[in-house]
């Protein structure tokens, strides 16, 4: 690493974001039937009228680039090109939407109904929706959400309606297509159903995207996609999946339209509906199937309160400003536009680079309400094993502290600063009453609560030590969902601080040495852009030295008297990730042979034995996701090798490289 230190980052704090107005307002004054029913007329792309549904299905199967697979599929399988033609319809038929506006305005009209009880305000950034607007009109847009809830597409949908913009046609699970009228009412308000896994099906792989490109193309309408694939069930941004930003980018990448806009929107929960259902899962509960029945069972949620939602629209990322002096597009001149081909390692890495930027823009203008700081702080409390909990005013000194500090570091933080600290907190818990308990002016944890479904090896009668762990895991699980949220705002401070911690000397390289192990060992767990080790170790450095906790010269890096106490909170923030971590290493050196299937029900097992017996003192270490985090890292660190087994594979613990040695894993 150059041994100057860098500080000429902008103070994240100058960054402008706009005002929120709240959406349910005028909602809450006006009839919802005669909104559901308003003039709708929204702005499109350089006012085009799009075509109808079986145009666009007609222009899928006569494009020359399905017809060029359709030949080889042909061939390949000894069938005529009428019947391939056929699949590719069929295919095409299962996945496409069939957007009616009648079916939005149901919609409109259920929703509104349904978010006036649930929320007590949806918070929208209108400057973003005018950027939008702009863009829509300009060029093909791409919105990419994040995803923390079921609600989200449902509440993407609603907000452009409400505001007059196009619809967006909605990449979804075909999970959904097992709800009987619901998945059609899905369909007809602008869903296209997708499979979780194509394998090595290339026809549907070209009727797919040739499906998502077309509608962008000819700016049929706005395209919505998650960047993370799924739903993330603990609140922490997800590894990127790559296959839609792709196709969504080759339009422009082959000179077929001037530019895309992708659109990253940052969607915050106050309360996700989800909590405990999510922790679950997280303990092996599996995932209740989508069903229209279950959604029905699912109306006992009305009766609770879960605060509000903020959503930020943020700026418009030109692609051909990403692709400047990136790609060389003249490499697609080579071969005809309409013959498939893999993409270069040039535009994997663009595309790549550009879903990371991507997911940090969301991150960024994510909105953290004084609960995800309260989370921080009861959970680090009951880590400590602070048995009487909490004094309440104590609590809000701690959570006052940490909001500044937050705001240092440049967080986008709810926090209402006219009303008092004491009020802000008090309102916050009661919001989460499910998760803490308040006696006697002291909070902490609702570890003793036991509800809702089971968890894994529950049975009626007695609780077991193993079954009162799993319950008091779900709390815990739930609590550390909403701390995650703020993670991407103390992740490079954190893994700075822990390198102090371990690094043998106060040396700058040393400490960066293993800022870099720690910081490539995580790359799993969190959102670090990949070949940015350096600029993360000097915005580390720069928001610490400007918050007074270090002091950095050419050589060393020294902790200010006024320090510790920082330090100290940023040391804890990766402290449960630590031991997950180091007890998967611990679990995979007493094996002998393990397959995929069984790793997770086995780690599981290992950590209860060693929770209950006080090895451990995070609770949070029966995560299923941090457990493959876990995993994964190690196998790329090369300390785990993955053995391809005769019917899945096998995982065979190799002997630890000395550099992860050195850190106590």
């Amino acid at each position: 690493m150059a041994s100057k230190a860098v500080y000429s980052h902008r103070d994240p704090m100058l960054k402008k974001r706009d005002d929120f107005e709240d959406m349910l307002e005028e909602r809450r004054n006006s009839s919802d039937l005669r909104y559901a029913l308003k003039c709708y007329t929204p702005v499109l792309y350089k006012g085009l009228t799009p075509c109808k549904v079986s145009e666009l299905k007609q222009m899928v199967l006569q494009s020359d680039q399905l017809g060029y697979v359709i030949t080889q599929v042909s061939k390949e399988k000894g069938m005529t090109s009428d019947e391939v033609t056929g699949e590719a319809a069929a295919i095409l038929e299962e996945m496409a939407q069939r957007l009616q506006l009648s079916t939005v305005r149901f919609f409109a009209f259920t929703l509104s109904k349904v978010f006036k009880t649930l929320f007590r305000s949806i918070c929208i950034n209108e400057e973003g929706l005018q950027r939008l607007q702009q863009a829509i009109h300009n060029h093909p847009v791409v919105l990419l959400p994040s995803h923390r809830s079921y609600m989200d597409f449902l509440l993407m949908s609603y907000i452009l309606y409400t505001y007059d913009l196009a619809l967006p046609v909605i990449a979804a699970g075909m999970d959904f297509m097992g709800m009987k009228v619901v998945g059609e009412m899905l369909r007809m308000s602008g869903a296209f159903f997708i499979r979780r896994s194509f394998g090595g099906d290339k026809l549907y792989w070209a009727v797919f995207s040739e499906y998502v490109k077309i509608m962008l193309k000819n700016g049929y309408a706005p395209v919505e996609f998650f960047l993370e694939g799924t739903r993330s069930r603990t609140a922490k941004s997800l590894t990127p999946k790559l296959g839609l930003l792709n196709i969504v980018m080759d339009p422009f990448l082959k000179g077929e339209v001037f530019d895309i806009s992708l659109v990253p929107v940052s969607i915050s929960y106050e309360r996700t509906l989800e909590e405990a259902l999510y922790a679950r899962e997280l303990l092996g509960v599996p995932k209740p199937k989508e069903s229209t029945s279950g959604l029905f069972k699912a109306r006992k949620i009305l009766s609770e309160d879960y605060g509000s939602i903020h959503v930020y629209f943020g700026q418009p990322v030109s692609v051909r400003s990403l692709a400047e002096s990136r790609v060389n597009r003249s490499q697609f001149n080579l071969i005809p536009r309409h013959i498939p081909t893999r993409p270069s390692e040039e535009i994997l890495s663009f595309v790549n680079d550009s879903a990371y930027r991507l997911v940090r823009a969301q991150e960024e203008n994510m909105v953290l309400k004084p609960w995800v700081l309260l989370a921080f702080v009861l959970l680090q409390k009951q880590a400590a094993e602070e048995k009487q909990g909490t004094a309440l005013d104590e609590l809000t000194e701690q959570a006052v502290w940490l909001r500044d500090l937050s705001r240092q570091y440049g967080a986008f933080l709810h926090w209402p600063d006219h009303i008092p600290p004491s009020e802000v907190v008090s309102s916050s818990l009661s919001l989460h009453r499910g998760l803490v308990r308040i006696s006697e002016g002291r909070v902490q944890l609702a570890l003793e609560q036991v509800g809702g479904q089971q968890v894994p090896g529950e049975t009626r009668g007695a609780i077991t030590p193993e079954e009162e762990l799993l319950n008091k895991a779900v709390v815990i699980l739930s609590c550390a969902s909403y701390r995650n949220q703020a993670l991407n705002v103390f992740i490079r401070p954190a893994l700075l601080a822990s390198a102090i911690h371990t690094a043998a000397s106060n040396r700058k390289q040393e400490i960066y040495n293993s800022f870099s192990f720690l910081r490539n060992m995580f790359s799993n767990e969190f959102i670090l852009c990949p070949g940015a080790t350096v600029q993360d170790f000097e915005e580390a450095c720069y928001l610490l030295v400007k918050t007074g906790t270090l002091q950095i010269n050419q050589q060393e890096v020294l902790i200010t008297e006024r320090g510790h106490r920082t330090l100290a909170f940023l040391t804890s923030v990766l402290d449960p990730f630590l031991q997950g971590y180091q007890v998967v290493c611990r679990f995979l050196c007493e094996q002998d042979g393990l397959t995929e299937k069984q790793f997770i029900p086995a780690v599981r097992k290992f950590i209860i034995k060693h929770l209950l017996t006080g090895r451990l003192g995070y609770i949070e270490v029966l995560s299923s996701d941090l457990q493959k985090n876990a995993l994964a890292a190690l196998i790329r660190l090369g300390t785990v090798q993955k053995i391809k087994g005769p019917e899945s594979n096998n995982y065979c613990f190799n002997v630890f490289p000395s550099e992860a040695r050195n850190r106590g894993l």
